[in-house]
């Protein structure tokens, strides 16, 4: 299933090629995860200070109701139950003096922690 309109999570070129990036070093440097077809998997689990924390995980799992999305070369997984909380996200990626990692602009939260982690909806 693919997530379409609002439905789409989105990502940034730069995020995306960070991704891509960090995924054949870590493909490159464990033989065990050659010939396995990785993935950026997005969810939205149980914790952090606001209620609710972002994961973002290499996957090779492919479950059936995941929706899929595929931007700059680099396939999204999202599972049925953080879809919902992630409609309308844009992941991107910062690299400067006050702030490097992967952010997450959801327009879904109602609020965040102090540390960026977690969200509120």
């Amino acid at each position: 299933m693919s997530m379409t309109g609002s439905q789409t999570i989105a990502i940034s070129p730069t995020a995306a090629h960070k991704v891509l990036e960090l995924l054949d070093r870590e493909v490159s440097a464990s033989p065990e995860h050659q010939g396995k077809e990785y993935a950026l998997r997005v969810a939205v689990q149980p914790g952090g200070c606001a209620g609710l924390r972002y994961a973002l995980y290499f996957d090779d799992r492919k479950m059936d109701d995941d929706q899929v999305v595929t931007v700059e070369g680099l396939e999204i997984r999202v599972d049925r139950m953080s879809a919902p909380y992630l409609a309308g996200a844009t992941i991107d990626y910062v690299d400067g003096l006050q702030q490097s990692g992967f952010t997450i602009d959801n327009p879904n939260a109602k609020g965040t922690c102090a540390c960026g982690d977690s969200a509120q909806f």
